[in-house]
């Protein structure tokens, strides 16, 4: 593995996560030698609210009226499950090992790396990092519509909802790439304690506003809309309600999506006891409890106020029309929010990038060296990051003029890069850590990149074990200097002679390879 890249360069310390999380100093240390961490279930739970509640809450309507007012809220309310499951899995990777006194993990890939390994960490990096540049394009898009909105409701409200107000959103893009373009260039933009708060505030405004004008909508109307399959077949062709469909399921999940940064805010809580991972459960029940709770209000009141005819953005598809002031009020607080999100999101691929680019051109001025700015004499800039961050966003602003569709880009992103990452590796580190040794840190990693392991040429060696050796390497563990009881041992030797299951090993040092079904029997004997 030492030759792969993404493994070997791959996860730079996320930085946002102090700052953007909320983490105070403190004058005592923990025990990685860092500055003590003072969150609470309370602290982390409003984090993770903060996270959750943002743009996907504008297209939940939407999702609803696909889905009718049977299968919509049971969807939501089935994400909802899943995501308290898989993030209550992903709170037990926060430390390997022992949960109060195991090594930490200050990132989802760090979690990710520790436990999984080989072509897995490779998957889950390209999903990470995709997900990050489907985000970057979707932000952009839901800004320039916002913006545009702004301009058509101020349209409306002075030559009436008869003018069409036809406005191009591509001047609007180039404006919030602009924008991107020199934020970007901030040096530790990411650790700008302010941002965290201000874009929760926005969030928060634009979500109520929504709320109470889908409440106001109902009121008015002297009843709710809707119907219990959702969209009607004639309506849509039979295809279109199928695709519709699937489109929603990506919404809700996009909607519900926080995993990748959950390990981030369980790193602010405080040390034991209790340990994190029980704190960070019941932070995670906590906040999902809320978040689905103002997920069903916003999209069933948004479904209730227009039925089929509810728009894929609640604010910018102009079901409401008055008043004006306050929609601009609402879409000004998305832009904010996402001007903010945007580079709050992309942090993780600039560091990336920046820190692989250094390691593999050590010697280049280009790359290493900072420049003054004519202008601003005390502020100093990396070519290579200027170029970078600026191709990057010139890129991303590019293809959203190309898919003006905020809907369709947010579902699809949703299900190709935030539907497997943050489900099934949850799934899949847990499953290691159950079926591993206890105490093995990596050693899951060994067993799950069993593919990876090139065979070995000699079995392991019969016979009693020395008596001079009280314990004996685990074959499946070496590479990563671990150690099996001699239970463990005979336990193996027993396994494999009743099964006859093939096992597969290399002497001394190098990795060896075992299948997953001798460690699952392994830990049987041992617990």
């Amino acid at each position: 593995m030492a030759d792969n890249v993404v493994g070997a360069y791959y996860y730079p310390p996320l930085e946002v996560a102090a700052a953007e999380l909320g983490e105070t100093a403190g004058s005592k240390l923990d025990d990685d030698g860092r500055n003590k961490r003072t969150g609470t279930m309370w602290t982390a739970s409003s984090h993770i609210i903060t996270a959750v509640i943002g743009s996907g809450v504008l297209s939940l309507g939407w999702t609803i009226a696909q889905l009718g007012w049977v299968a919509g809220p049971a969807v939501l309310l089935l994400f909802s499950l899943i995501t308290y499951f898989t993030s209550w899995l992903l709170a037990d990777c926060y430390r390997s090992g022992d949960q109060s006194n195991g090594e930490r993990n200050y990132t989802y890939m760090d979690a990710v790396n520790a436990n999984l390994s080989g072509v897995k960490v490779q998957i889950c990096g390209v999903l990470q990092y995709a997900n990050i540049v489907g985000v970057a394009i979707g932000y952009t898009i839901a800004a320039s519509i916002s913006m545009l909105a702004i301009k058509r409701a101020n349209c409306f409200h002075r030559n009436g909802h008869a003018d069409p107000c036809k406005v191009s959103n591509v001047p609007y893009m180039i404006i919030f790439g602009v924008a991107q373009v020199f934020l970007s260039q901030i040096p530790d933009f990411d650790q700008i304690s302010w941002l965290s708060m201000l874009a929760a505030a926005m969030s928060f405004t634009y979500s109520s506003i929504g709320l109470g004008l889908g409440v106001v909508h109902v009121v008015a109307n002297g009843g709710m809309k809707g119907s219990l399959t959702g969209i009607t077949i004639g309506t849509v062709t039979p295809m279109q309600k199928v695709w519709r469909s699937l489109q929603a399921f990506g919404d809700i999940a996009f909607a519900y999506s926080y995993s990748l940064i959950l390990i981030e805010i369980q790193d602010t809580i405080r040390a034991p006891p209790p340990s994190e991972s029980t704190v960070m459960k019941r932070a995670n029940m906590v906040s999902v409890a809320v978040t689905t709770v103002f997920h069903m209000l916003c999209g069933c009141m948004a479904y209730a106020a227009f039925g089929e005819a509810t728009p894929g953005n609640l604010l910018t598809g102009f079901g409401f029309y008055e008043p004006f002031w306050l929609l601009d009020v609402a879409n000004a607080a998305i832009v904010i929010h996402l001007v903010g999100a945007y580079q709050v999101y992309c942090q993780p691929l600039f560091a990336f990038v920046e820190k692989w680019a250094a390691k593999r051109w050590p010697e280049s001025k280009y790359v290493t060296s900072k420049v003054k700015v004519p202008l601003f004499q005390t502020y100093k800039v990396n070519m290579f990051r200027a170029t970078w961050r600026t191709a990057f966003v010139v890129a991303t602003t590019v293809v959203s003029m190309m898919l003006p569709f905020f809907n369709d880009v947010v579902g699809f992103w949703a299900r190709w890069g935030s539907g497997r990452s943050p489900s099934t590796f949850p799934c899949r580190c847990m499953w290691c850590r159950r079926t591993c040794p206890s105490g093995a840190r990596g050693g899951c990693a060994c067993r799950c990149s069993a593919s990876d392991a090139s065979p070995s040429p000699s079995p392991p060696p019969r016979g009693p074990l020395p008596a001079s050796s009280p314990t004996s390497r685990c074959t499946t563990c070496s590479s990563h200097n671990r150690r099996l009881t001699i239970m463990h041992a005979r336990t193996h030797r027993s396994v494999k002679a009743h099964f006859g299951w093939r096992v597969k090993a290399k002497v001394g040092q190098k990795e060896e390879r075992q299948d997953s079904e001798v460690l699952f029997f392994l830990n049987i004997a041992k617990y």
